[in-house]
């Protein structure tokens, strides 16, 4: 079984990993519409109380959090600069009122896009709501946290990670119908080719559910590659059994958004989907800095961030 342990205020050191060409057509741009919640109606009580409703999603602080993990650089997964990613995301989920835990693993030495990276011993973060009991039904919002050696990943997946902040930071104050637990996931890219050398904290996180615990996981949505300007929001699935949420999440989707639904294996998504529970990718749109230096903040649009985060808020309004 996995050692979960809290995670603590300084992280051992962590590093290395990549990723494979994953990519649908690119297309141009519509304009953004950011996710809102509708307050719930009044009560005929003449003093009705407030249902608590969640502030809308804000690009704005989704690109801020962009900023704050690329400037890291690359966040290889046994590497320092991981460590430092993993310290910040985890004190955000804290601070939103989760309880935080780490599940930790071991990477062998391979090459990641190139580049040779060390074996070691590296971590997911996992986020949960007070008294999670991961044995009822509940969904997983994932966003992997590394990056390949040579990259700040500021869109490969800083993007994705900072939707899933502000989607916890939302859900925190509005609850979804099903509870949600985040997962920040660790060694997401490539150390050789194959999808056994491939998504190694998603992989091992399915591999430690128990039958119950698996059973109990309705659905599960990956936030990889979620910030280049795009004509619509990629929904993406494996090919496997039926694409129950990809058709929901479009289904959900607002309808001044477009979406596009294709097929993908190329991120965590994948892992669930190989083990028979339904899942769903968002993100994977072609663009020139992937897997390099120029992976910037630059690359990454507030617009196509706020799509997604509206897409996202409109899916999790259905459960």
């Amino acid at each position: 079984m996995a050692r979960w342990v809290p995670i603590l205020a300084t992280v051992a050191l962590l590093g290395a990993c990549a990723s494979t060409p994953d990519s649908p057509p690119p297309e141009p741009v519509p304009s953004v519409t950011s996710a809102t919640v509708t307050p719930a109606l009044p009560t005929t009580s003449p003093t009705p109380t407030p249902t608590p409703s969640a502030a809308p999603f804000d690009p704005s602080e989704a690109h801020r959090t962009v900023a704050e993990l690329a400037v890291l650089g690359p966040r290889e997964a046994t590497g320092e600069a991981y460590a430092r990613a993993s310290e910040l995301v985890s004190t955000r989920f804290r601070t939103l009122g989760y309880q935080v835990t780490t599940q930790e693993f071991d990477v062998p030495a391979g090459t990641s896009w190139g580049v040779r990276v060390p074996a070691g011993r590296t971590h997911n973060v996992v986020a949960d709501p007070v008294d999670f009991d991961p044995e009822q039904p509940h969904i997983v919002i994932g966003a992997h946290l590394d990056t390949v050696p040579q990259a700040p990943g500021a869109e490969d997946n800083a993007s994705g990670v900072a939707v899933m902040l502000e989607l916890a930071r939302m859900v925190a104050d509005e609850p979804a119908g099903l509870p949600v637990r985040f997962i920040a996931f660790g060694a997401e890219e490539p150390r050789g080719s194959g999808d056994a050398r491939h998504h190694y904290g998603s992989q091992h996180y399915v591999a430690e559910l128990s039958g119950a615990q698996k059973a109990a996981t309705r659905a599960m949505v990956s936030l990889d590659r979620v910030g280049v300007r795009a004509e619509a929001v990629p929904l993406a699935h494996g090919g496997r059994g039926d694409p129950a949420v990809r058709r929901a999440l479009a289904e959900a989707s607002p309808a001044e958004i477009p979406v596009t639904q294709v097929e993908n294996t190329t991120s965590d998504h994948w892992s669930f989907e190989k083990a028979g529970i339904a899942s769903a990718r968002i993100g994977s749109v072609p663009y020139a800095g992937y897997h390099t230096p120029r992976d910037t903040p630059g690359v990454v649009a507030e617009d196509q961030l706020g799509r997604v985060g509206a897409v996202m808020w409109a899916w999790l309004r259905t459960l």
